[in-house]
C-alpha cells in the first residue's frame, strides 16, 4: 500500500489519471461512501477525501460550503478515519486524505499519520503546511515513518527556491495548482499553464498532478501531454449540489464517464 500503491496506479496506465475529490460528510457520511465506491468503479484512479474544516483557506465557495454543511451535519475527524478504513477495504485505488494543518496538529501529527496509514490511506495532502516548518512540526518525517506519501503542493507563484525545497521531500506525486488563489471550477485554463508545468518537470522527479479549475474533458486532453494526474474537485461538488438526492449517484457517474479520454 502507500508509496507502492500510488506508484503502481500511475505506472499501470498510459492515459492521464483522474483524481476525484469528496468532502467527507457532504452531503452525508453515507453518500460519501456511496460516491467514493461509485467513482472507483467508474474510472477514478485516485480519490482525495477532504476532512472538513471551518476555515479552508485554499478552497473557494463551492468546497467551503460543502465543508460548512458537513460540519453542520456533525462530521468529526474520527468519522473521517472510519470512512477511510471502510473504503480502503472495499476499493482497490489509492485513497488520500486532504486536511488543513490545524486538524492534523490538534489530533497530533504522529498519531494522525499513524492512524491514517492504519486506516488504509496512501497519502496526505496538507496545503497550508510549508516545508520550512518541518523542523518544528515533523509532518514529513512522520509521513515517512509510517510510509504515507506526503503530497507537496505548489503554485505558479512558487519561487525556484521553493520548488527546489519541495522537490527534495516530494513523494508519490506533486500537486501543482493550475492557478494562484483558491479552488473552483473554470471554463478555461490559464494560457501560461504549459510553461509552468514544464518548469515543474525540471525540478520534480515524481509524477505531476494538476488541480484547481479542472472541470472538463477538454481540460484533461490539454493536460495529458503535460502532467500525469488531473484533479477534479469543485466540479464534482457542483454536480452534487445541482442534483436531486435521488439522482446524485447517476449524475456523478455520468459526469465522470464524460471526462474519460483514451
Amino acid at each position: 500500500m502507500g508509496l507502492n500503491l500510488i506508484d503502481q496506479q500511475i505506472k499501470n496506465k498510459k492515459r492521464i489519471r483522474l483524481m476525484t475529490h469528496l468532502v467527507i460528510g457532504f452531503p452525508s457520511l453515507d453518500f460519501t461512501i456511496k460516491l467514493a465506491k461509485l467513482m472507483a468503479k467508474n474510472g477514478a484512479d485516485f480519490i482525495e477525501l477532504q476532512i472538513p474544516f471551518s476555515d479552508p483557506l485554499a478552497d473557494g465557495p463551492t468546497i467551503m460550503k460543502a465543508c460548512e454543511e458537513s460540519l453542520l451535519n456533525g462530521t468529526k475527524v474520527k468519522d473521517a478515519f472510519k470512512i477511510m478504513k471502510l473504503l480502503s477495504s472495499q476499493v482497490s485505488i489509492p485513497l488520500l486524505f486532504m486536511a488543513y494543518y490545524n486538524t492534523v496538529f490538534k489530533y497530533g501529527v504522529k498519531k494522525f499519520c499513524q492512524d491514517a496509514k492504519l486506516c488504509g490511506a496512501s497519502g496526505l495532502i496538507v496545503p497550508d503546511m510549508p516545508v520550512d516548518e518541518e523542523n518544528e512540526e515533523h509532518l514529513i518525517s512522520n509521513c515517512r515513518k509510517f510510509r504515507l506519501c506526503n503530497i507537496q503542493v505548489i503554485s505558479p507563484v512558487s519561487t525556484n527556491d521553493r520548488l527546489q525545497k519541495n522537490a527534495k521531500v516530494a513523494s508519490g506525486f506533486v500537486y501543482a495548482t493550475a492557478h494562484q488563489g483558491i479552488t473552483g471550477a473554470k471554463n478555461q485554463l490559464e494560457s501560461s499553464l504549459e510553461a509552468y508545468l514544464k518548469k515543474v518537470k525540471k525540478y520534480f522527479s515524481v509524477p505531476i498532478a494538476v488541480g484547481f479549475g479542472i472541470s472538463q474533458k477538454e481540460h484533461l486532453e490539454k493536460l495529458a501531454p503535460l502532467s500525469d494526474i488531473a484533479v477534479i474537485g469543485s466540479a464534482v461538488i457542483n454536480v452534487i449540489n445541482l442534483s436531486n438526492k435521488d439522482n446524485i449517484e447517476e449524475d456523478v457517474k455520468n459526469f465522470i464517464n464524460n471526462l474519460k479520454i483514451c
